[in-house]
């Protein structure tokens, strides 16, 4: 096929910056632009272009665009996008709720574009066969990825007791909160700390955890969710404690997760006795896993990623191959 000609909004954040870069080397994509308002006029890294402002580029120029922009905004230049009949590969939270009313009641403001919704949900592993179809992904964040991953194959196989809680205990490196500085993020309150924040059932991401793990399995109790701010720069770390029903025992969790992933390029499941790390997934495309029995009934999942790599950019890209009928890690391995 014809080279894929792409634009990127939002290429100054730090997603933005890791997909440019994926883009720039992939060998099917010409990257035609690159916005930033706050960076107008400077170079685009890996790249011979300079970032553009948004009301400068032409939708006619690309075959797809890639939103890595802040909810609120990205679902108007979704429509966009749609409407000029190019793909749309969104990364922020815009498109990731089923339901206008879901969104709502995460985000606390009415939906910018309710016509778009449901919006196929880009988590490969779980969902290619959707993506391959669609015209518009919502590429899912570091949190959910990194968890959901880590669950798949215990609601793949019903696994999981019916109304025991999901726990969630996750850690991220500061780059998950953006590039925009605040007091939170500043060195001086990271260095040396591990701070917790929306803890228990109060982040976003719930709502769409609990929407995702009910479409594997409608009968899983809730989750509760409890994000960590890390003193590192990227990296993503959810720490996972579920309880078994009577279909399997913890000695068996590992089986399950070996069949599931066992040909996914972009997921490596650790050998028992192994803990996944940090390490084993920043600057890299995969999510790595392990499995820990606890006790009979009880397992422990740890599930690491790069939160701007497999939680954003490289995800968005491995969408993007999918809805393009190419290799679907084509630039990523």
């Amino acid at each position: 096929m014809s080279r894929i000609r792409a634009g990127v909004f939002g290429g100054s954040g730090y997603a933005g910056l890791d997909l440019v870069e994926i883009l720039a080397a992939h060998s099917q994509i010409d990257l035609v632009f690159a916005t930033s308002n706050s960076y107008a006029g400077e170079p685009v890294p890996e790249t011979n272009l300079r970032f553009v402002p948004s009301m400068d580029v032409s939708l006619a120029d690309v075959d797809v665009i890639f939103l890595a922009l802040p909810h609120k905004a990205s679902a108007d230049v979704a429509k966009m996008g749609v409407d000029a009949g190019v793909k749309v590969v969104d990364l922020s939270a815009d498109l990731r709720l089923d339901s206008p009313a879901a969104y709502e009641r995460s985000y606390q403001t009415p939906h910018p574009q309710p016509d778009l919704l449901p919006t196929p949900y880009g988590l490969p592993e779980i969902n290619r066969a959707k993506i391959c179809q669609a015209d518009v992904v919502a590429t899912p964040g570091c949190y959910p990825t990194t968890a959901l991953l880590g669950l798949y194959p215990l609601l793949q196989f019903a696994a999981i007791e019916r109304d025991a809680p999901i726990i969630v205990d996750a850690k991220s490196g500061v780059t998950g909160a953006g590039r925009k500085p605040s007091l939170t993020t500043h060195f001086a309150e990271v260095y040396g700390n591990l701070i917790p924040y929306k803890t228990g059932r109060s982040h976003r991401h719930v709502g769409e955890l609990e929407q995702e793990t009910h479409k594997l399995d409608e009968e899983v109790g809730p989750v509760i969710f409890c994000p960590h701010l890390l003193p590192v720069d990227r990296g993503l770390m959810a720490s996972i404690y579920v309880s078994l029903n009577n279909s399997m025992t913890s000695d068996q969790a590992h089986d399950a997760y070996t069949e599931v992933f066992g040909s996914e390029a972009l997921v490596d499941v650790l050998p028992l006795g192994e803990q996944a790390t940090l390490k084993h997934a920043v600057k890299t495309n995969k999510c790595v896993i392990s499995i820990t029995p606890v006790l009979e009934r009880y397992v422990h999942i740890t599930s690491v990623t790069d939160n701007l790599r497999k939680g954003a950019a490289s995800q968005a890209v491995q969408n993007m191959n999918l809805m393009f009928g190419i290799e679907e890690t084509l630039g990523l391995i």
